[in-house]
């Protein structure tokens, strides 16, 4: 359910990300969706980081899940 979510993100960024990837992200906290998004255009924030800004309470990623359509990547982005 939570990495479908993820892969429909994905889809937005289509065409758009070139030369990296279309990756979605969606952080999960006790059965509900509390942060999502998605990697827009290459050069900006990556899926995850979206993801994150997008948390208007930051104390609720402690304990979080983060379901992203590609392992995380180890660069700031």
């Amino acid at each position: 359910m939570f990495m479908k979510k993820a892969i429909e993100l994905a889809k937005k960024g289509l065409y758009k990300t070139c030369p990296n990837p279309a990756v979605g992200a969606v952080i999960v906290k006790d059965g509900k969706i509390i942060g999502k998004g998605y990697h827009k255009k290459a050069g900006l924030d990556h899926a995850e980081v979206v993801a994150i800004k997008s948390v208007s309470d930051k104390s609720l990623l402690n304990g979080a899940t983060m379901y992203v359509t590609l392992e995380p990547c180890n660069h700031y982005g």
